[in-house]
């Protein structure tokens, strides 16, 4: 197999147009499973159609080539027009999460400058009063049908530095960021994304993880410039997603680990769907366990499960096969791409087989949007500051351990969740844990453990609190262990932690019915 190498500054062209290839294609492009009772089926020429007809709009509009527009939308295919209609007129389009609140995405509003926002009906609430909305579904005068203009447009072209997209971070250690990826950038990582993990045409790809979130918008760019078919979820649900695996012969399927626990927690249906088209199991954005992978090969016979790894900036930072085709080991995250430098160094400087991930290639972000320190902090010299901590083994191997603002210290030794986690699931019982640390007035912070049982499965919180402290040094052993029957999820489907310490500060956590019922 022959893997495109990147030019200098990566690959010319707008991105918009990254299913070029396909575009007048009568095949299926995407499934939208938005309407659960009316699944809608868009050809790849009704989609590039589609996708000028956003362009003419934002044209008509006075929206000119380097403004923002805003999208706020839970999946769907009009979704994936508006950003590739918006990118082939030269605009940027700024997808925001929809479980932020309010004044988040005012701020994210007012800091990208968007002049427009397009968004559903039922979010148009989180929209402050005075910003223009165009609603999908919407009524004639404001609905994304009336916005639309027919016929054809020639694409803006892009310069070596042109603004591609500015997706925001999820804010969870201050105000989000705007992350500035370019259309160079952007087309050399699609074009590694698809011909690295040998996609073509005849796969199906199955996306609930929100379009707003760098797995799908991977997802996306991975199958539209193969000429796959995608189907598309409006957002994770587990009885829905596994029955889209089994009607449309999913042969590709993507999501963080916590969504593939939710999968593997219902083996009621797993028992009544037929799996076998699942080749490959992507899953980033948190630790996998080796537990976790184990069970989804169980699952999944003849599929792959793959512990992908990327951040934002990055769009995405690679990390894939093995150079000479060396066997992935389990919980790896892969060796660098073609293009892609990688590095650990330690808080020297020093270069290590353990510490920070400094990664360099054309795909990370060109800045943060308006902070210029902030742009200067994490990247120098070219080379990308990632704050995740890595070791490398001694084939070239990668594997995650954890971010640097995730380490916490307890009575002076420094914890990283992922290792107690690992740890509690390796406990029979335990189907997935997840660690967080919490104050406490001698040893500063200590960990609590909120755990999943196996079904049919049963333990106790004294019972995982001894296999901690038989099983792995007394400082990492958690303090308080929560059975929950599942975590809750996030907007970027990550665990909710504001929800957990909600639960455990109000006390809610603490009794056998609550526990049954959250």
């Amino acid at each position: 197999m022959t893997i495109p190498r990147p030019e200098p500054k990566g690959y010319p062209g707008n991105l918009g147009v990254l299913f070029e290839e396909h575009a007048g294609d009568a095949r299926t492009a995407i499934v939208d499973l938005h309407d659960a009772g009316a699944p809608r089926e868009i050809a790849f020429r009704a989609l590039d159609a589609l996708c000028n007809a956003v362009a003419r709009g934002l044209r008509n509009a006075g929206i000119a080539a380097g403004d923002r527009i805003a999208i706020l939308s839970l999946n769907r295919h009009e979704f994936i027009a508006t950003v590739l209609g918006a990118m082939r007129a030269g605009v940027v389009p700024v997808p925001i999460n929809v479980k932020l609140a309010a004044d988040t995405v005012r701020y994210i509003l007012e800091d990208a400058g968007a002049t427009l926002v397009f968004a559903e009906p039922a979010l148009r609430r989180l929209c402050p009063p005075g910003v223009k909305v165009v609603e999908y579904g919407g009524d004639a005068e404001s609905g994304f049908e009336r916005f639309l203009d027919p016929g054809e447009f020639t694409p803006v072209e892009p310069t070596a530095e042109s603004v591609a997209i500015q997706p925001y971070t999820s804010g969870s250690t201050g105000r989000p960021k705007g992350v500035l990826l370019s259309h160079y950038g952007q087309n050399w990582s699609r074009r590694i994304l698809a011909h690295t993990r040998g996609t073509t045409p005849a796969d199906v790809i199955l996306i609930a993880a929100p379009l707003y979130h760098k797995n799908a918008l991977n997802a996306i760019k991975q199958g539209l410039t193969a000429g796959a078919k995608l189907v598309l979820l409006p957002q994770f649900n587990v009885e829905r997603y596994i029955a889209a695996i089994g009607r449309y012969r999913a042969t590709v399927i993507s999501g963080v680990p916590t969504m593939m626990s939710m999968v593997l927690g219902r083996r009621d249906l797993l028992a009544h769907t037929d799996t076998a088209s699942v080749r490959t199991i992507m899953m980033g954005s948190a630790p996998s366990s080796p537990q976790l992978l184990t069970q989804l090969r169980s699952v999944f016979p003849n599929a792959e499960p793959l512990v992908v790894y990327g951040v934002t900036e990055g769009g995405p930072v690679p990390l894939g096969p093995h150079p000479d085709g060396k066997p992935r080991p389990v919980g790896s995250i892969g060796v660098p791409y073609p293009g892609t430098e990688a590095k650990l160094i330690d808080a020297t400087g020093t270069e290590r087989d353990e510490g920070e991930l400094l990664v360099r290639n054309p795909g990370v972000l060109v800045a943060y949007h308006n902070l210029p320190d902030e742009t200067a902090k994490r990247i120098r010299d070219g080379w990308y500051h990632t704050g995740d901590i890595c070791r490398r083994d001694s084939d070239g191997f990668y594997y995650f351990i954890g971010r640097n603002d995730d380490m916490f210290v307890c009575g002076g030794e420094n914890i990283f969740p992922i290792e107690v986690e690992q740890l509690l699931e390796r406990h029979p019982a335990v189907h997935q844990a997840y660690v967080m640390p919490f104050e406490h007035e001698m040893k500063g912070q200590v960990p609590y453990a909120f755990v999943v049982l196996r079904a049919g499965a049963a333990a106790t919180e004294e019972d995982l609190k001894q296999f901690a402290l038989a099983n792995g040094p007394a400082y990492e052993h958690p303090r308080r262990v929560f059975l929950l029957p599942q975590l809750p999820l996030a907007g970027t489907n990550k665990i909710d932690q504001k929800q957990l310490r909600q639960w455990v500060a109000e006390g809610t956590l603490e009794t056998e019915k609550n526990r049954n019922t959250i």
